[in-house]
């Protein structure tokens, strides 16, 4: 069986810094997956990021690699906050970031992952199997995606989803479509949902539907200074804490779990971006404050029974469900690790992997980035912006440890 000294697995936009951040270490790998597959294949069509551009650069060793060296050589102008960046174009600077910097990514699938006792087994959906010294758990959100259990019958007929299972919205022109969440996706679903012909209402357990506020200025540095004084910027958005978060994640790790899982949580909580307000405000029937506490299909269409506010009911019928409902980081649900494998990983707030200072989980030299890192370091790691912290403290982990 051939070795490898770092096998990565997933080729988004963590995969992919940290790839090229270990191989600024000189370290030998290898990379495994379809790159930007979450974004191209989990997305919908005609989405934005919520992100600013100077949020949703993808960290690399060496100068030229942000998204404004993209635009540039496309020969694009520069943009500032105010600029919504869509999910297309941010796709193609993926893209055009993984032949610069990752060319070697390999286009195949992990089936399994293996503990042994100097390293891994991989496995790929062709057949080859390798062995490798360390493991870098990069797949992303969709393993995680959450489906509430009230709607668990009505998902195994086919007639509830979760948002990461579209990419085109126009399947559902002329239906009726519940659209269950408060978040970005729920409220930007349910925008493209109504601009391609369905008749969409959002149920939120809310009783307010938020939105940003838009940034008074293109640069940060524009803004006045006292402006700056009280509200500095930063990749997460102005002010302090965000500051914070932002710029030491290596601190969070040290919090008590319950404190960890509520910031993960409620910092840049369920909201829509500023640029989403009018899409959505006065265009979309809301019910807010409801829950939905039972489902059922009968008569050819869904019922769905809502809990609201001081007890009250109500019933909402639908063609569809579309459930904006997040995601929920938790081992178990990670089926490309073998079962005695994902039972060695010790865990905190409901199956998120309990790691180091350098990524590394409880079974020595099995990393995790992105998402799954996010209960450990805070909510930079929701965000293309985490790259950089995750994939030069994985790297300068992996590149230290005796061999």
């Amino acid at each position: 069986m051939s070795r490898v000294p770092v096998t990565v697995i997933g080729a988004g936009p963590y995969g992919l810094a940290t790839a090229a951040h270990l191989k600024a270490h000189r370290v030998p790998l290898r990379i495994l997956g379809e790159p930007m597959d979450g974004w191209r294949t989990r997305m919908p069509a005609g989405m934005f990021l919520k992100s600013t551009p100077r949020a949703s650069n993808i960290s690399a060793p060496a100068d030229g690699h942000r998204l404004s060296d993209f635009r540039a050589a496309r020969g694009r102008p520069p943009v500032g906050d105010l600029y919504p960046v869509p999910l297309a174009e941010f796709v193609e600077y993926g893209d055009w970031y993984q032949r610069r910097c990752v060319p070697e990514v390999e286009r195949s699938t992990v089936t399994a992952v293996e503990y042994l006792r100097d390293g891994f087994r991989v496995t790929l959906d062709d057949g080859a199997v390798f062995g490798t010294r360390a493991v870098v758990v990069a797949t992303g959100l969709a393993p995680y995606a959450r489906m509430p259990t009230a709607l668990a019958p009505l998902a195994d007929l086919a007639l509830a989803s979760h948002t990461c299972e579209h990419t085109d919205m126009s399947v559902f022109a002329g239906q009726r479509v519940a659209v269950i969440g408060a978040g970005q996706s729920a409220l930007e679903g349910a925008a493209l949902l109504s601009e391609a012909g369905a008749v969409p209402t959002l149920v939120s357990r809310n009783e307010q539907v938020l939105f940003g506020t838009p940034p008074p200025t293109d640069l940060n540095g524009d803004r006045p200074l006292p402006a700056r004084l009280v509200k500095p910027g930063s990749t997460l958005g102005p002010g302090w804490s965000h500051v914070a978060f932002s710029r030491t994640p290596q601190a969070f790790r040290h919090l008590p779990d319950g404190t960890r899982a509520h910031l993960v949580r409620a910092v840049l909580g369920p909201s829509g971006a500023w640029w989403l307000r009018d899409r959505v405000r006065g265009r979309i029937p809301l019910l807010a404050g409801y829950t939905v506490h039972h489902a059922e299909h009968a008569g050819g269409q869904i019922r769905l029974r809502l809990r609201g506010p001081n007890g009250s009911t109500d019933t909402l019928e639908a063609d569809h469900v579309l459930a904006a409902t997040g995601y929920r980081v938790d081992v178990d649900r990670l089926d490309l690790l073998d079962p005695a494998l994902r039972r060695a990983v010790r865990r905190a707030n409901g199956g998120a992997p309990r790691l180091s200072a350098g990524l590394e989980s409880s079974v020595p030299g099995l990393y995790f980035t992105g998402l799954a890192a996010a209960d450990t370091f805070g909510p930079v790691l929701r965000f293309v912006c985490g790259t950089g912290f995750a994939a030069r403290r994985v790297s300068r982990a992996v590149a230290t440890t005796p061999r």
